[in-house]
């Protein structure tokens, strides 16, 4: 049986390590990038990954996007590694090329399960929960601070299969365990990522000198308790995420935005630690504010029910516009007492 021929759709920190791993195991991948320079290093010098004291560089077929075009044989197997605002356009831009039996895993932030099944059927997609760190600032080089960790599943009992599949053969990559519940689990991420991704960015600031700017931990907590208790409204359940079960009274509302920040800042937070929404910034790219701290408020039903999530978004888009700019001193914006309203903005 010849081995499932593979594409990394994306292949920027995360979606390019995963690429490296799987041809450094002998798989059939193929990267598939928009950054021209990136695909021009990985095919001129290989695609090298930082890891600690080591590195590694390893001979990655990369094409630019341009030439999906030019594919002939489908792909068993689609990483979607985008960033979660171009998930549709992608997954019609890829669903010509994927085999009628194939599968796509959507390796992102974000809840993006209902636009990847809706394109390609609950059947054939897989979800997946990311944590790491990493960046990817010169064209063919990640920098990988902590390992990489997936949670996979689908919403079906064929899609849960797949994922059953898909986390053997991502396991040169990154630890990787299926899950029974993956809309929960990647709501559960929601709350990990609107605690720390946009408020850390608005300040400028790696993560680990954000939260201990006075006042801002206690945001950050308050703002994942508006997205945990947005998740438990919606149907979702609290379920352990990052690799780790927790003591039972971690996994209940009161204990668990506290204990999934407790993770994020021992085991994926190091002094130079960037969140990927400040790296997009600092790159003048747009970042994934509106399907982070922006989903929370939607599903919330408005800024009323989640009033500091509604304070994040509303200061991120100002900043993306230029309106104003990120910056140390924001935090007073983002701590301003505004009871019953959005904030200051």
């Amino acid at each position: 049986m010849s081995s499932p021929r593979i594409a990394v759709f994306g292949a920027g920190a995360n979606g390019g390590a995963i690429a490296a791993s799987l041809a450094d195991a002998g798989a059939d991948v193929v990267a598939i990038d928009p950054w021209p320079a990136h695909v021009e290093a990985i095919r001129d010098r290989g695609l090298t990954v930082v890891a600690g004291e080591a590195e590694r560089t390893s001979p990655v077929t990369a094409v630019h996007l341009c030439q999906l075009a030019e594919t002939r044989e489908p792909f068993d197997v689609i990483v979607l590694g985008v960033k979660a605002y171009d998930t549709r356009w992608a997954c019609h831009l890829l669903l010509p090329y994927l085999a009628d039996d194939g599968t796509v895993v959507a390796v992102q932030n974000g809840v993006t399960l209902d636009t990847v099944a809706e394109v390609f059927g609950s059947d054939r997609s897989v979800g997946a929960v990311i944590e790491v760190a990493a960046n990817l600032f010169e064209p063919g080089r990640i920098v990988q601070e902590a390992p990489m960790w997936l949670a996979l599943g689908g919403e079906s009992d064929a899609a849960q299969g797949r994922a059953r599949n898909v986390a053997q053969l991502l396991a040169p990559a990154a630890s990787t365990v299926v899950v029974d519940d993956i809309r929960s689990a990647k709501w559960m991420k929601l709350v990990a990522n609107a605690c720390e991704l946009v408020p850390s960015a608005i300040l400028d600031l790696p993560l680990a000198e954000a939260i201990a700017e006075p006042g801002m931990h206690a945001f950050m907590l308050a703002c994942g308790q508006e997205t945990l208790d947005t998740a438990l409204a919606q149907g979702q359940r609290i379920v352990p995420i990052f690799g780790s079960d927790g003591a039972e009274e971690d996994l209940t509302r009161d204990r668990y935005v506290g204990h999934l920040l407790d993770i994020v800042l021992s085991d994926y937070t190091f002094p130079s630690t960037l969140t990927t929404v400040l790296q997009d910034w600092r790159k003048g790219r747009r970042a994934e504010i509106d399907e982070l701290n922006g989903t929370v408020v939607t599903a919330a039903g408005g800024a009323a029910r989640a009033p500091l999530n509604h304070r994040v978004h509303r200061l991120a888009r100002s900043i993306e516009s230029g309106a104003q700019s990120a910056d140390r001193m924001n935090s007073r914006l983002l701590l301003a007492e505004h009871p019953g309203n959005s904030g200051p903005l």
